[in-house]
């Protein structure tokens, strides 16, 4: 339903805290996805910050190599997901705030909001008078100041609310 949003021009950016590539896999144009959090699908090094797709990593190991370091400067490699006590990756809570302030809509959908910072884009939109709707089966901390709730599964809603419009 995101992709069918996006295709149809309403779906502005997407900012997930998932790590497991759905919404790329979905179809997500990556311009218009923050991954806050990382990705199982990329690798960095700890040392230099080169990286790129898992899958050539996976593959060196899979050629016979049981450690692989960065062929750039021999440091270890990671997936790109963020880790507790770790930094989110550069840029991706300026390119989340730079989404809010540019909605006309703010959308939380399948998210409890109780997780720093992202936690903090719907606040963010509350101060910048932009609505916020969420979509979440179970309390929010936006509950209490969303212009609307819907109480649901997001999986029902999400393409109700594509036939809706």
């Amino acid at each position: 339903a995101l992709v069918e949003l996006e295709a149809q021009g309403r779906l502005e950016h997407l900012v997930t805290q998932n790590i497991d590539g759905l919404h790329q896999r979905a179809g997500t144009s990556a311009a218009l996805l923050t991954e806050v959090h990382g990705s199982i699908d990329g690798y960095v090094c700890v040392s230099c910050g080169a990286g790129g797709p898992v899958s050539v990593v996976v593959e060196r190991v899979r050629g016979g190599e049981e450690d692989p370091r960065c062929e750039d400067c021999g440091g270890i490699l990671k997936t790109t997901v963020v880790m507790f006590g770790e930094m989110l990756p550069a840029g991706a809570m300026q390119r989340a705030d730079s989404a809010v302030d540019a909605a006309d809509l703010f959308l939380a959908v399948g998210t409890t909001l109780e997780v720093g910072p992202v936690n903090a884009m719907a606040f963010r939109a509350l101060q910048r008078g932009i609505p916020t709707v969420v979509v979440n089966r179970g309390e929010t901390m936006a509950d209490g100041f969303a212009a609307a709730k819907v109480e649901d599964s997001i999986s029902d809603v999400l393409p109700e609310l594509l036939a809706a419009h």
